[in-house]
């Protein structure tokens, strides 16, 4: 499904060792206190079960003002994204500007993968519960009108954020960076835990949702599946994913352990070190891949320095730098068992947010120059706003679709 808005190639892929793309319901789930029947569950189960409330399609053309073009805030291959209102209490369809604001996914009507998705996304939304989670507050299965409810998020996705060169979104500071991947982290860590054992498979920084103080939340379960059970070391399936973000060793087996989610984290955390993309083709030859050209850089603790984003310069201390390198570095193993656990991550970052002691100081010793967006606590002054993964609505653009491996 996306990032909470973006969307995926539903065709197979032909790639990587003859593993070909394809998205299947996980056979069970895993809720936040109670553990789930490990048996497949038939949709009117998943339905049934997820606390989640069934919406009627008039309720939400109502709520969204008849899906109004002014009010869609986003489109990927799902479908496309609607800003709506409801009462706080019923949940029933609120005048605009009163009440609790939505954010209404609604399914391009093309096919049974799509479906698929959106029923996964129930399984496992419907019934994991955490801060660092997006909120899925409902759903509507009418006819022929597949459409989910999530809260809706101000800030939009740390996409967003780190890669528009727009007037709007004001280049994240170093502890806005630090504080989003802390949050992050702690998302994925909850899904690792033995209290809900899932492998999110597709993390990525379009899926990374921000509220209004910048906490981070993970959005899109469409590719979601129960980790390994019993004795077993990993869960065997076809490849899904972004590319740039998925595990080397999961695109070339098929093999998807928890470490592969790590190694996710990683690129991101990358790409928040950077301001890169994890693949960009508009930059010079030999810099597309952002791993693959940081490489070099990250071996050597005198030249990685080069690596970091321009626009925090003079924001973070060397040490605090070097810290979450390492982090990076450790993440992109190639071999997974070398890689931390996500409770280690955690624990890393929670080092990194206090703020540094030298911030302002430069890392740069002999060249200090003065930096706008030093303060951490600045703030996009637009206030027009995007919700779960898609473009700010101030943005004049829709947002491109990001595929499953596909260039991210």
């Amino acid at each position: 499904m996306g990032s909470c808005l973006s969307s995926r190639i539903k065709a197979d892929s032909p790639l990587h060792n003859g593993l070909h793309s394809n998205s299947k319901l996980h056979s069970n789930s895993k809720v936040s206190s109670v553990s789930v029947p490990s048996t497949p569950r038939t949709e009117g189960e998943i339905l049934q079960s997820s606390n989640l409330k069934s919406f009627a399609f008039n309720e939400l053309k109502t709520a969204t003002r008849n899906f109004r073009p002014d009010s869609m805030v986003g489109e990927g291959g799902f479908g496309s994204v609607y800003k709506g209102w409801v009462d706080e209490n019923s949940l029933t369809a609120a005048k605009p500007g009163t009440g609790m604001v939505i954010a209404v996914k609604r399914l391009n009507q093309e096919g049974l993968q799509g479906h698929k998705e959106w029923l996964t996304e129930i399984n496992y939304l419907g019934q994991l519960h955490h801060e660092n989670l997006v909120r899925l507050i409902g759903y509507c299965l009418e006819d022929d009108h597949r459409l989910l409810v999530y809260e809706f998020m101000p800030r939009g996705s740390l996409d967003n954020h780190l890669f528009r060169r727009a007037s709007y979104f004001q280049p994240l500071s170093w502890n806005l960076r630090m504080k989003i991947a802390f949050g992050a982290a702690k998302g994925l860590a909850f899904l690792h835990s033995d209290e809900a054992k899932v492998i999110y498979r597709d993390f990525k920084t379009a899926n990374i949702l921000l509220d209004s103080t910048y906490n981070a939340k993970l959005s899109d379960f469409g590719l979601a599946k129960d980790g390994p059970a019993g004795d077993k070391s990993h869960v065997s399936t076809r490849v899904m994913g972004t590319y740039g973000y998925a595990a080397p060793e999961y695109m070339t087996t098929g093999h998807l352990t928890a470490r592969s989610d790590v190694y996710s984290f990683g690129v991101v955390m990358l790409e928040l070190l950077s301001g890169r993309r994890v693949l960009d083709k508009n930059r010079p030859s030999g810099e597309h891949n952002l791993v693959e050209w940081a490489k070099p850089y990250l071996a050597s603790k005198r030249k990685v320095i080069q690596i970091f984003d321009g626009r925090i310069e003079g924001q973070y201390s060397l040490d605090d730098a070097h810290r979450a390198v390492n982090l990076a570095i450790q993440c992109l193993a190639a071999e997974p068992k070398s890689r931390p656990t996500m409770d280690d991550v955690v624990k890393a970052l929670e080092q990194l947010q206090e703020p540094s002691d030298s911030e302002g100081s430069g890392i740069f010793q002999n060249e200090h120059r003065p930096n706008p967006h030093a303060n951490s606590n600045h703030a996009p002054k637009h206030r027009r706003h995007s919700i779960n993964g898609v473009n700010n609505a101030a943005t004049p653009h829709r947002p491109r679709a990001s595929a499953s491996l596909t260039p991210a």
